[in-house]
C-alpha cells in the first residue's frame, strides 16, 4: 500500500499524463495519488479531482500562506492514507516507471530513506541541463554535505516510512524537502536509485535568487538541527568576522579623518556592536522569541561592552608595552577582539537571547 504525494504549482497540463503513466507503472499494487495543489491559478486541482473518477486520484488544495513546495509535502505527509510514501514532481521530471523500484526498495528495507539520484552509476540528465545548473547544483550539494551522506540531497524524488518521520518537528523552507526529511527523520542511512532526470515540461526551470535564498535560511536551520551550539557558535563567528570588518573600516576611516588610532579604536565599536547585534537578531538567534528592540540593544551593548574592555585593554597594553605590536597595530587588535569573542558568544546566547526557541 502506497501514497504518491505530488506537490503542485499551475500543473494542469502535465497532471493527466503523470497519473496515467504512474498507473500503468504501479499495475495491481494498491496505491493513491495525493495532488496537493498550492492554489494554482490554471485550475490544477479542479483537474486532479477530475483525475479522481476514473484513477485513484486525491486533490487537496492548500489555502495557507506562504505557498511553499515543501510545507505542500508536509500537508500531504499529514494527510496520505498509507505509511509508505513517495514524493515526485507533477512536471515530469521525474519518471514514474522507477516509482515501483522505489516502492520495491521501500518494502524490502523501510527503515532506509530512499533518493531517486541523478549522480549515482546508470543516473543523468537530458539534453536540457546546463552548466549553470551542474555549477549550483555542486555548489548547493557540497553546503549539504556535512549533513547527509547522499550523491544528490537536492533530489524531490523521494521514498520513506511514515512513521520514521518527526512530522511536528519539519521546518523546511522553499524546495529540498528531501533533505529536510532526511537530516530530521529516524533513518539507519539512505539509499540512492538511479533515475534519468528529463527537463521541466510545460514550466520555467529557472531558480530564483529568493529560491536560492531560501535554501541558505534551510541550511541553517539544518545545521542547527544536527549540530546544535557548535553551528550556533560558528554563525555567531561569522556574524563577528562581518562585524569586525565594519570595526576596522571604520577603525581607519577615523584615523584618516585626523582621529588618534587609540580614540579611533574606542570610537569604532560603536557601529560595529550595532551591527552585529542586527545581524544575531535577525540571523543567528533569528528563530528565537525576540525582545523588544531598544530593551535588546541594549543588553547586547552592555555584554558586547564587558567583551570590548578585555579587548580594548588588551590592545592598549599590547601597543603601550611591546614595540612589536606598536609597529604592527593590527596584530594587536586582532589580539583584543579575538580574545572577547567566547565571552560575547556565551552572554548572547545564555542572556541577550536566551528565549526558548520558536
Amino acid at each position: 500500500m502506497l501514497t504518491i504525494v505530488v506537490p503542485t504549482f499551475e500543473e494542469a497540463e502535465n497532471l493527466p499524463e503523470l497519473a496515467r503513466r504512474v498507473h500503468e507503472a504501479m499495475g495491481d499494487v494498491e496505491c493513491e495519488m495525493l495532488v496537493v495543489d498550492d492554489t494554482s491559478p490554471d485550475g490544477t486541482a479542479a483537474v486532479a479531482e477530475q483525475l479522481g473518477e476514473p484513477l485513484p486520484v486525491r486533490a487537496h488544495r492548500r489555502t495557507q500562506l506562504p505557498r511553499d513546495l515543501s510545507l505542500s509535502v508536509v500537508d500531504g505527509i499529514r494527510l496520505a492514507q498509507h505509511d509508505t510514501i513517495i514524493v515526485m514532481d507533477a512536471d515530469l521530471s521525474h519518471p514514474p516507471d522507477v516509482v515501483p523500484k522505489m516502492y520495491a526498495a521501500l518494502c524490502e528495507n523501510p527503515s532506509r530513506f530512499k533518493v531517486g539520484s541523478r549522480y549515482v552509476e546508470g543516473g543523468g540528465f537530458d539534453k536540457g541541463c546546463n552548466l549553470f545548473h551542474d555549477l549550483n547544483f555542486n555548489v548547493a550539494t557540497a553546503l549539504a554535505k556535512p549533513l547527509v551522506d547522499c550523491e544528490d540531497p537536492m533530489s524531490g524524488f523521494i521514498g520513506f516510512d511514515r512513521s520514521r518521520i518527526p512530522i511536528e518537528s519539519l521546518r523546511p523552507i522553499g524546495n529540498k524537502i528531501g533533505l529536510e526529511l532526511m537530516v530530521r527523520g529516524d533513518f539507519d542511512g539512505v539509499d540512492e536509485i538511479p533515475i534519468g532526470f528529463r527537463d521541466r515540461l510545460h514550466r520555467d526551470n529557472k531558480m530564483t535568487f529568493r529560491q536560492q535564498f531560501n535554501y541558505l535560511r534551510h541550511l541553517r536551520r539544518l545545521y542547527l538541527a544536527k549540530f546544535g551550539g557548535v553551528a550556533e557558535f560558528l554563525h555567531f563567528g561569522v556574524v563577528g568576522t562581518s562585524g569586525f570588518v565594519v570595526d576596522l573600516l571604520c577603525y581607519y576611516l577615523l584615523q584618516v579623518l585626523g582621529v588618534p588610532h587609540g580614540v579611533a579604536r574606542g570610537i569604532s565599536f560603536w557601529p560595529a556592536v550595532t551591527w552585529n547585534w542586527v545581524m544575531n537578531r535577525t540571523s543567528t538567534f533569528g528563530d528565537r522569541e525576540r525582545r523588544p528592540r531598544g530593551r535588546q540593544w541594549v543588553e547586547f551593548v552592555t555584554t558586547s561592552g564587558v567583551g570590548f574592555m578585555f579587548s580594548y585593554g588588551m590592545y592598549l597594553v599590547l601597543t603601550n608595552y611591546l614595540p612589536f605590536f606598536d609597529e604592527y597595530r593590527l596584530l594587536a587588535f586582532v589580539a583584543g577582539v579575538a580574545s572577547a569573542s567566547v565571552f560575547n558568544f556565551i552572554a548572547s546566547s545564555l542572556f541577550v537571547y536566551s528565549e526558548k526557541r520558536s
